[in-house]
């Protein structure tokens, strides 16, 4: 008897394509190995052509159809370990070994995605062989007098819905954040301002008092009442503010990847500004910040196991999800190349 072909989940699984996405660091991204990665599950092979500028390209060569990846980088162009035909990083052939004549011709062209290098990551634009009408992302405080900044990356197994909406999800922290962040519900009641508007919505919390977990107590041991925003801009990046008085300040830029369906990669930028110096705070914050995300992870994993154990997605919402529908709205926008109208709203959570 064969074995029954494996029932793909039906789970909410956009692609806005014409939009940039983070596939690596300029670390990891040398000047001799190219790096093999993958967008919405298709594989594309990243390298630095003639002038140390980043470029993307599918990672097949048109020739025998080898992944351009398992190659190396030639005199700025990315050579096919099969044949060693070469190719820069607009996709053109400009080597072939034992060929008498041009190399370049339409049929042996490489689709390319247009790539940038800008604040410590190679951004890529999603659809091939166009030219974008917007830029990258920019990171506000990278770099601004007074403020400290972490990087990392952490991998998701889960959509990129699923992941973002995580990002963004207040309830969840005080339990599964239980102590780190938050607490169970002190019966405080707080208004969520939400406003959406094209690219993006945000949730502004009015009224709440600073959380009792550990990394609150850092950021202000003196208490206050907190100024905090939870933003979702498109095409994937979850931001979340929080000032604490006067001098304590930090932005976190979580830029999702979806590198495929149900697998996610999340470079998160933390800028931060407080009274004690952030040499000091540094070695204190990291690790838990770092715990957080180690969290959010398992959750997230056992979460796709469940939808696929299931064969798909069920989700049940209240209006303390706040941000999740319109998410959702935003991103099957984008999809589709349409506008995202304008919309206010507020709901009353207890905290």
């Amino acid at each position: 008897m064969q074995n029954a072909e494996p029932i793909e989940p039906k789970a909410f699984l956009p692609r806005a394509e014409r939009y940039w996405y983070v596939l690596a660091t300029s670390e990891e991204l040398k000047e001799k190995a190219p790096l093999a990665r993958r967008l919405f599950g298709t594989p594309l092979v990243v390298f630095r052509g003639e002038d140390g500028k980043p470029g993307t390209l599918l990672d097949r060569c048109p020739h025998r159809n080898v992944p351009l990846s398992l190659g190396r980088t030639v005199e700025g162009k990315v050579e096919c370990a099969y044949h060693g035909w070469r190719f820069d990083t607009g996709g053109a052939c400009r080597f072939i070994p034992s060929l008498v004549g041009e190399p370049e011709g339409k049929g042996r062209r490489a689709p390319s995605y247009a790539t940038r290098e800008q604040d410590g990551f190679i951004w890529v634009y999603g659809a091939p062989d166009v030219t974008p009408t917007s830029e990258p992302h920019r990171f506000q405080y990278l770099g601004a007098p007074g403020y400290t900044t972490v990087t990392r990356k952490v991998t998701a197994n889960g959509t990129l819905y699923s992941t973002v909406e995580n990002a963004l999800d207040v309830p969840h922290t005080a339990f599964l954040h239980k102590g780190l962040f938050r607490s169970d519900s002190r019966g405080i009641t707080i208004e969520a301002r939400v406003t959406r508007t094209a690219d993006r919505v945000q949730a502004e919390y009015v009224g709440e008092p600073r959380p009792p977990g550990v990394v609150a107590r850092i950021l202000s041991p003196s208490g206050g009442v907190v100024t905090h925003f939870d933003r979702f801009i498109l095409p994937s990046i979850a931001q979340v503010e929080y000032r604490i008085g006067d001098e304590n300040h930090i932005l976190v830029d979580s830029v999702m990847t979806p590198v495929d369906d149900f697998v996610t990669d999340i470079h998160a930028v933390v800028s931060y500004k407080m009274r004690i110096p952030g040499w000091i705070v540094k070695p204190i914050l990291e690790p838990l910040a770092l715990r957080v995300f180690a969290q959010d992870a398992v959750m997230l994993a056992t979460q796709t196991e469940t939808v696929k154990r299931f064969g798909g997605e069920q989700f049940v919402s209240t209006e303390i999800d706040v941000l999740g529908k319109h998410i959702k709205r935003l991103l099957r926008s984008a999809e589709r190349g349409e506008p995202s109208s304008d919309e206010e709203s507020s709901v009353q959570l207890v905290v």
